[in-house]
């Protein structure tokens, strides 16, 4: 046997060369699954690729638990997302070291990490939607590309595989995607499915991509010539490896009924470029080269891929030089990591509504009523793929730790959905509503703490899926009926990883969407509340007044969806978010030059306290030759700022943002002229500032 492809002053690719090139036929389809087997003779472990880290190291143990995709996604800010990538992905090696010095090579302790996913937030109902970074596809790439480089990381030896997911054009609904077909325009692939995928690879150099359930034009997403081979690998020259998503191989012949039996189907999506089957239909691979339904090159081809990704992890080397072969186990989930996820949980915090009630003050407050059934839950800090945190912060426990000279009286109000373990012996849904009512009246102040959990929103299988509405639960509802008619300053903080609809909006004079913040969530929103720190977020999708604004959810046409395409005013759109301080912005200039436009602004903190901006700049193709976005999202920049303070920025519009689609799906140039927005958010916004703007000719 020839043991050269240990030689690790050889190439990743000479030494994978070497290795499969001595590989039985039988030995490279046993490295096609995601439980892949020992291969004994070449001193070869087993090994399972299957591991997650949406937002931490995920189900396997004790690890940071950061916030929600959505949340972090609501900073606007990816260079903090870079850097707790970096953090997942050192928890993650920390975590593999130990789990392989105990010869426990299973589920989820492996390196191969089926994260970020990056897929549009398109529809409010959609359930995984909170995994996402939200609906802007320019956004959606720039917190894309961070992540995946800081999981990766920059060395010779990969820190950690990442794996951009699903490919392509899924969003929901989850009921249906093991036979549902996409068929969006090719605009509409272009100019929002696709863009994030194509950042992905062209930018971050992202290892591996996970296609979706779906079919996409009639072909199955995992077995897609059109996705995986003309667009991966030839137009955009992706080298990685495909894994297909849990169980779409068995979709193809048993609900998409492409084919008919498990080799055909196997066949059929390695042929297309998929490498790695999560499921068990790979195996039948064998029996489909009898069968002359693929030939065994083509197979060599998938297992090459897959074992230069673990070359490049250096699972076959010396540990020692490998990433973070020294730390301590003692890193992981440790009291540095834990103040990175607060930080983002503050800045994740998007404070919608103040008619003056914020910030808190503590010496102002002698008693204030707690109430609602997100307010003392760990759950709705969690949302989901979630690990086990060692030190988590209720809402109420962040309050009572942020002020202890206050009383908090707590109330849960209502369960969460409705109904109690008491229901069937005659206990009604307003169980829990006098308490809470006592409580509103003796305070000073309230706050009502709203929402859902990740068992509510999200994925098929792992909760309730898809929401119907953007309306609260009916119980929740009716809580806040009741409260409505208590005279109090009351304080609305909802936790929801999508966009929601607030009864009696009205009535709350400040409203703090704080989505799903992870372990350090209650801190963050106490500091916020209190102005130990501002709020920092702004808001990564739209929140529509209700859903007569919000399409058919089985349409994939972009039209009336998102802030780009959206004909009537929102009640929240997409960027928006307040602050404690007035920002003001002067001295705006474009220009043009090589297809890309560099523009300057001035940007002065006018209020008395310190504040976080996000800066956002937006472009609006004027007599566009093809239909286009009413305006886009080009560039964007989040800064603190002191009180007084005033920064000069320079920012650059990418050539791609300046281009129209024509109706093949190909980017254009545009020939004309351009309206540059800069500000605090959109152009048409209805509410808060509007942005400044110039035009300039291209």
């Amino acid at each position: 046997m020839n043991d050269a492809w240990r030689d690790t002053s050889r190439t990743c690719e000479e030494r994978t060369e070497i290795l499969v090139g001595q590989m039985t036929l039988e030995e490279k389809v046993s490295q096609m699954t995601y439980y892949s087997s020992a291969l004994p003779r070449f001193g070869i472990m087993e090994y399972n690729w299957w591991n997650e880290c949406l937002h931490g190291v995920g189900r396997n143990g004790t690890a940071t638990m950061f916030p929600q995709p959505i949340g972090m996604a609501a900073s606007f800010d990816p260079d903090r997302l870079h850097e707790i990538a970096k953090i997942i992905a050192k928890e993650a090696r920390i975590k593999h070291y130990a789990s392989d010095e105990m010869e426990d090579r299973g589920i989820y302790k492996g390196l191969t990490m089926w994260t970020p996913n990056i897929n549009i937030f398109r529809d409010p109902r959609w359930g995984r939607g909170h995994e996402t970074y939200g609906e802007d596809p320019f956004l959606t790439a720039r917190m894309g590309v961070a992540f995946i480089k800081g999981l990766q990381g920059d060395g010779k030896v990969l820190t950690c595989v990442s794996t951009a997911k699903h490919f392509a054009a899924h969003s929901g609904p989850e009921a249906d995607r093991h036979e549902f077909d996409v068929h969006p325009s090719k605009r509409d692939m272009t100019l929002t499915y696709l863009p994030a995928f194509k950042a992905a690879v062209q930018e971050a150099g992202v290892q591996s991509v996970m296609g979706a359930y779906n079919r996409v034009y009639g072909e199955a997403a995992c077995a897609s010539g059109f996705l995986l081979l003309k667009k991966l690998r030839e137009e955009w020259g992706f080298d990685g490896y495909v894994v297909s998503d849990c169980g779409a191989i068995e979709d193809i012949y048993e609900h998409h009924r492409i084919v008919s039996t498990p080799e055909e189907a196997a066949a059929l999506a390695v042929n297309n470029g998929c490498d790695l089957c999560c499921g068990r239909v790979f195996p039948h691979l064998i029996e489909a080269v009898r069968q002359g339904l693929i030939d065994e090159e083509t197979i060599t081809r998938s297992v090459k891929r897959l074992m230069r990704a673990r070359m490049k992890l250096g699972m076959f080397d010396p540990l020692e030089g490998q990433p973070y072969w020294d730390a301590s186990y003692l890193e992981n989930d440790c009291a540095a990591h834990h103040a990175v996820s607060l930080d983002m949980a503050v800045k994740s915090m998007v404070l919608l509504k103040n008619d003056g009630l914020l910030p808190l003050r503590r010496d102002a407050l002698g008693t204030v009523a707690v109430i609602g059934p997100n307010a003392d839950s760990r759950n709705a800090l969690r949302g989901n793929y979630y690990g086990t945190p060692s030190e988590t912060w209720t809402v109420l426990e962040g309050l009572r730790h942020a002020a202890p000279g206050v009383r908090f009286l707590y109330a849960e109000g209502c369960s969460l959905t409705g109904g109690s373990v008491e229901k069937p012996w005659g206990e009604k849904d307003s169980y829990r509503i006098a308490e809470a009512l006592k409580c509103a009246e003796i305070a000073d102040a309230v706050i009502v703490v709203t929402g859902l959990n990740g068992d509510c929103e999200g994925e098929e299988g792992y909760g309730s899926g898809d929401r119907e509405t953007m309306l609260l639960p009916a119980s929740q509802r009716m809580l806040l009926d009741a409260l409505s008619a208590i005279d109090k300053p009351t304080v609305l903080v909802n936790m929801t990883g999508s966009a929601t609809v607030f009864p009696h909006e009205e009535r709350m004079d400040a409203i703090l969407q704080a989505w799903y913040p992870g372990q350090m969530g209650g801190l963050a929103v106490a500091r916020v509340l209190f102005a130990d720190e501002g709020p920092g977020g702004r808001l990564p999708v739209t929140f529509y007044r209700s859903m007569d604004q919000v399409p058919d959810m089985k349409d994939y046409s972009m039209q009336g969806r998102t802030y780009r395409y959206i004909e009537d005013a929102p009640a929240y759109p997409f960027g928006y978010g307040l602050t404690y301080t007035r920002f003001s912005y002067e001295g705006l200039s474009a220009e043009a030059a090589d297809g890309e436009i560099s523009v300057r602004v001035t940007v002065s903190n006018t209020g008395d306290v310190e504040g976080r901006e996000v800066v956002q700049c937006y472009v609006r193709l004027e007599d566009p030759e093809y239909p286009a976005p009413k305006h886009s999202l080009c560039a964007f920049r989040a800064i603190d700022m002191r009180p007084g303070e005033s920064r000069e920025l320079e920012m650059r519009i990418p050539s791609e943002q300046l281009c129209v689609c024509d109706d093949d799906g190909d980017l254009i140039r545009h020939e004309g002229a351009v309206t540059v927005f800069v500000g605090g958010g959109q152009p048409d916004q209805q509410i808060g500032p509007k942005p400044v703007s110039v035009t300039v000719a291209l």
